[in-house]
């Protein structure tokens, strides 16, 4: 009992501070009438972009429309006593460069890394009378195969040169991320030295060419092809393909059979945590606790972060030059920069004045596909769920399956096209992918002491459901109860553990943290809007029609994720155009 109260003596003493921080860094400046630059939404990116811009001597405010920072990255507590990652709820691709600049872990960042990662019950009769099977993945290898040989000893064997395979491509997508895409306009613009200088923007180009070198045309149809292609290449048993599929489809609205889904999974394996390559962890305190880390790095360089301050317009000069925004109690603040962490649609059909932009670039931006497969569900429980496949301890205490993403109705990649299909109809998927994670696993604050919260990241669900149907709180709730019942299968006893639960469908997601369509990257991550062509061909740099806007979100390169790559480096993009004004 001791115990327990001191446990719960430092949960409240975390939660404390974590909201002394947030009242400091979000309310502790006086606005003040001009900065050197401004940054509309205090998501991680915007938090990243002014962190780097406010190191850099810029002066630097942030306005959030929301009472909190952190965009999708936030910790909320939805039921008493217990803190959801009401959005995203992992981390591994922010980039390692982001922590060291801006000393993540000197600002409160804590992370718990998870091995095993991957856990894939079955729905089965005991095929060897122990009851159904399940795959467990994790950092080691050896480990891995004999898993893995449970199905087949040839995937086995296959399994490490796979891996290999996908890391050195990783290897070399990995500059392209910490970089702006190459402007091939700016070979042909400028002096001879200038357009010799834009050959240095080259060089992550040159160096992903080289790291591939003579496989090049097999990594091209990894990029390309449908992932049940590539992973039939290489395995035979359907829940080992499965569970890979996941990672290429998990947020988009693609098939396992849909060209170009590689790149989604490519997306999902580039991370690593502590220095290790492909690790995922939980954040202690939730994932707001990340936004808090940047916010109060950006907030000690004398950076000014705003909440419950939304924008309304992007401020334009005569001359065409952004000069500043004007926020919705009519308060005007002038800057000679203006970065947008909000989407693309948002920031250039709503904040920014039609007359200022070229009408192709509306009517592209207007196009830039923003489905959304995902129903975000966070739930309260009083127990641990109890799966079949690997039954929960006496004590009731965590196992290591409990810390992984928990895939569910992955048996075999048919299930998750069906899934896919059902909702191009305007059907909720009937057995819908569900990604099953527990955080409180790993991290006890989350939770009183006994419950803990589960993140459930189910889809497809289409954004208009079919026949006139809406998402009321009917249709919500009843596509929830299916939910529910597919984990019930896997884990009898799951729907009674349920305190609470708060269902988040696409135009939820829309609505509460900005996301267009309810996609969590902003924008499809498909091969036609990446790099160059993100969000639309010729204004892939972060620039925008409007000198002095720009686009800092995941809407620009290199897109979704908690990666804080497009925040970085829209920030060197903007400091040098400020050094020349």
């Amino acid at each position: 009992m001791a115990a327990g109260s001191q446990r719960t003596r430092k949960a409240f003493a975390f939660w404390t501070l974590v909201g002394r921080r947030q009242t400091h860094a979000a309310a502790g400046s006086r606005l003040k009438a001009e900065y050197d630059a401004v940054v509309i939404g205090a998501g991680h990116n915007g938090l990243v972009a002014a962190a780097y811009l406010q190191r850099w001597g810029v002066k630097t405010a942030v306005f959030e429309k929301r009472h909190l920072i952190g965009g999708a990255a936030v910790t909320e507590e939805i039921i008493p006593g217990f803190k959801f990652s009401r959005a995203s709820y992992l981390l591994s691709l922010l980039r390692p460069q982001i922590y060291t600049d801006l000393e993540l872990k000197k600002h409160g960042l804590r992370v718990h890394l998870r091995n095993p990662y991957s856990f894939t019950p079955m729905l089965e009769e005991g095929v060897t009378g122990k009851g159904p099977r399940s795959l467990l993945l994790g950092m080691d290898m050896a480990e891995n195969q004999q898993q893995i040989a449970r199905f087949s000893q040839k995937d086995a064997q296959a399994f490490p040169e796979y891996e290999k395979f996908m890391q050195r491509l990783a290897s070399a997508i990995e500059p392209l991320l910490d970089a702006p895409p190459v402007d091939p306009a700016a070979f042909s613009r400028g002096s001879l030295l200038q357009r010799l200088g834009s050959l240095r923007t080259l060089k992550p180009l040159l160096q992903a060419g080289f790291i591939l070198g003579s496989q090049l045309p097999q990594y091209y149809q990894v990029l390309t092809a449908p992932i049940t292609k590539v992973l039939d290449h290489w395995f035979e048993s359907e829940p080992l393909k499965a569970t890979l599929a996941t990672d290429a489809v998990i947020g988009a609205m693609t098939s396992p059979h849909t060209p170009g889904s590689g790149y989604v999974l490519l997306h999902h394996v580039m991370g690593s945590l502590e220095g290790q390559k492909g690790a995922w962890g939980y954040v202690e305190g939730g994932m707001g606790a990340v936004s808090q880390a940047i916010a109060n790095s950006a907030a000690a360089h004398g950076a000014d972060i705003f909440t419950e301050k939304p924008v309304v317009q992007v401020q334009v000069s005569s001359t065409g030059q952004a000069r500043g925004v004007l926020l919705q109690d009519g308060t005007e603040v002038r800057s000679k920069l203006v970065l947008s962490n909000a989407s693309p649609q948002i920031t250039f059909l709503k904040l920014t004045a039609p007359e200022q932009l070229p009408e192709e670039f509306i009517k592209r931006i207007s196009e830039f596909d923003s489905q959304s497969p995902v129903t975000k569900i966070n739930v309260a429980v009083n127990q641990l769920p109890n799966f079949l496949a690997a039954p929960n301890s006496p004590d009731g205490l965590p196992l290591p399956h409990h810390q992984c993403s928990i895939h569910l109705n992955c048996e075999d990649t048919r299930l998750l096209h069906q899934a896919f299909e059902e909702a191009t109809k305007g059907i909720p998927s009937l057995r819908p992918m569900i990604e099953l994670c527990i955080p409180s696993s790993l991290d006890p604050t989350l939770a009183p002491r006994g419950c803990h919260v589960i993140s459930l990241f189910a889809q497809y669900t289409p954004y208009t459901p079919s026949e006139g149907k809406t998402w009321n709180e009917q249709e919500k709730n009843a596509y929830a109860d299916r939910v529910f019942d597919c984990i019930e299968a896997y884990a009898p006893g799951f729907k009674a553990s349920v305190i609470g639960r708060d269902i988040l469908t696409p135009p939820d997601l829309e609505r509460l943290f900005g996301l267009p369509g309810g996609n969590i990257f902003h924008g499809a991550m498909t091969l036609d809007q990446l790099y160059f062509a993100r969000p639309v061909p010729s204004y892939s740099n972060y620039h925008s029609p409007v000198p002095g806007l720009y686009l800092c979100g995941s809407g620009a390169h290199p897109g979704g994720g908690v990666m804080g790559a497009a925040g970085r480096n829209a920030a060197h993009v903007a400091l040098e155009d400020f050094k020349r004004m």
